[in-house]
């Protein structure tokens, strides 16, 4: 791909004088002379685009101000680019951006989150984006497909450049194998043969340390939109009842999982787990780290767990060291009474970038559009994913990115040091196969010498059952009295303070549908439909 334009240089002549003569002139063109002066080299301006990024590493520092691709940027595309972090906390970001709107000192381009987003173009502060695709051929093919635009289009404009985020279908349920060949069990299929498994692994030492020390199953409450009530590590029981995820968006029966039929029949499933006291008991208390510590440390047996925070090496270490003949493995979720089961629920998450209006009218959208189309060229794809070729990294023999024959293993692109000079990385990455190959290296474990790789467990875990909710996460919120009757309500009927019977349930939902449950369910049921979300 060619580099957009640099330095524009103007042939420039004096006119002499010529009476009774004129000539009109258009940007470039040397006006007639009979005396022209020597050519002198016209500078075009830069431009400056200030852009307001999401750190990749937010606890490293930003770009060095000698960063080459900053230099780079200058000198091949005449843009001066003026990077700032956005602050790590999700709150805090709204918070920034929300402040700038007010002001109207909202940057040129500024990643920004959906409800925020969707605040700004109500008030203007946000320009359609729609004719900066045919600007950035390469980009427009790798990040942004006819889903990636639907999710930024509303009213019929695309008000904002979206990069897929997150891998999908990243997680999944594991389970110590070494524990099932202990005591002779084979994998559970079913909810029943989960809770035999489970039990076994409670009571029966199934690490033969001769202590009552371990427990079926483990988890933390982790809520987010898509997954409210008890959140994702619980979603597995849920699935088994077709009632996984907020919302359900089942064209047949749309709306809140939690005002179905089906979301009491999981919640009494796992209500029955509590009472066998086959779960880790700090399932409550647990923080994401607590439980992280606890499955290395061989408290339980049985998870829901992220890829990379499960297999990748770092991750992996610490069980890796405490048991080296032990061993987790990926398998599917359990199978309700019904045939139903799911791993969960899952959405295509996108990182979206908007323009502001400012920007557009003091006319930076070109520009803006050279600088992303560079970022996806091959020179800003590996510069600000990698960094400098034969510095921080090399390529294999299968072009993926590697520190092997780098000449200071120290300069390493996976060095905590070099970290801030690939801040912008999540700006190029879109999950191709160099990312994912790259990100997820396949390596021997330190202790056991088992080859591992945090690339064939996603593979795994991205082929069980799960379930679409493919635009859950962008449906109304409810407000703050309503989800915190929701997220403690839930908790209280597993914990035994409400008693858990189909009366009492019902009570509490009807409580809940008076509270707003009833109008945030039919906000959303019409969301979905208005955005063509029912499947």
């Amino acid at each position: 791909m060619k580099n957009m334009k640099k330095l524009v240089f103007v042939a420039m002549t004096v006119t002499a004088l010529c009476i009774g003569c004129s000539k009109s002139r258009s940007s470039g063109e040397a006006a007639a002379s009979n005396e022209a002066e020597p050519a002198v080299a016209v500078v075009e301006e830069p431009v400056t685009i200030e852009l307001w990024y999401g750190a990749a590493v937010t606890e490293a520092g930003p770009p060095p101000a000698d960063w080459k691709a900053l230099q780079l940027i200058k000198e091949k595309l005449n843009i001066i680019l003026v990077p700032t972090a956005l602050p790590s906390n999700e709150s805090d970001q709204d918070v920034k951006v929300q402040a700038a709107g007010a002001s109207n000192t909202l940057p040129d381009l500024f990643m920004v989150r959906r409800d925020t987003w969707l605040n700004l173009i109500r008030t203007g502060l946000v320009a359609p984006a729609d004719d900066l695709y045919s600007r950035m051929p390469i980009r427009t093919q790798v990040q942004y497909d006819s889903d990636s635009r639907a999710f930024t289009t509303i009213n019929g404009k695309s008000y904002g450049l979206a990069s897929p985020g997150a891998i999908v279908r990243n997680e999944g349920v594991l389970i110590r194998k070494d524990w099932l060949d202990k005591l002779g069990l084979s994998i559970p299929v079913t909810t029943e043969d989960y809770l035999n498994v489970m039990k076994a692994f409670t009571f029966n030492d199934p690490d033969g340390n001769g202590r009552a020390d371990t427990y079926g199953y483990g988890a933390f409450i982790e809520i987010d939109a898509m997954s409210e009530g008890l959140g994702r590590r619980f979603d597995p029981f849920m699935g088994a009842f077709g009632a996984a995820g907020t919302w359900s968006l089942d064209k047949a029966d749309p709306g809140l999982t939690i005002r179905k039929a089906a979301y009491y029949d999981g919640l009494e499933y796992i209500k029955s787990i509590i009472d066998a006291k086959v779960i880790d008991p700090n399932w409550v208390s647990y923080g994401k780290d607590d439980f992280r510590a606890a499955w290395k440390q061989g408290r339980f047996g049985i998870m829901r767990e992220q890829n990379a925070a499960y297999a990748a090496e770092s991750n992996y270490a610490p069980f890796d060291k405490n048991f080296p003949d032990g061993e987790w493995i990926v398998i599917d979720p359990p199978k309700g009474p019904g045939g139903k089961l799911s791993a969960g629920v899952y959405s295509q998450g996108y990182r979206i970038y908007a323009i502001s209006t400012k920007a557009a009218q003091a006319g930076k959208g070109p520009a803006i559009a050279r600088l992303l189309e560079w970022m996806s060229s091959d020179e800003g794809y590996y510069l600000l994913g990698w960094g400098e070729k034969d510095v921080n990294y090399t390529l294999n023999a299968d072009g993926v990115p590697t520190v092997d024959g780098i000449p200071d293993p120290d300069k390493g692109y996976s060095k905590p040091e070099m970290q801030p000079y690939t801040q912008l990385r999540n700006m190029v990455y879109y999950n191709g196969e160099v990312e994912l190959l790259a990100r997820y290296p396949t390596y021997k474990t330190a202790t056991s010498g088992k080859t591992m790789s945090a690339l064939t467990v996603l593979r795994d875990m991205q082929k069980r059952s799960w379930t679409p909710a493919i635009g859950a996460d962008t449906l109304p919120a409810p407000n703050a009295d309503l989800k915190r009757f929701y997220e403690q309500g839930v908790v209280e009927f597993l914990t035994g303070r409400r008693e858990l019977t189909r009366a009492n349930w019902s009570a509490w939902v009807a409580e809940f549908d008076k509270l707003g449950g009833l109008e945030w369910d039919q906000k959303g049921i019409q969301t979905a439909n208005d955005s063509n979300y029912l499947k």
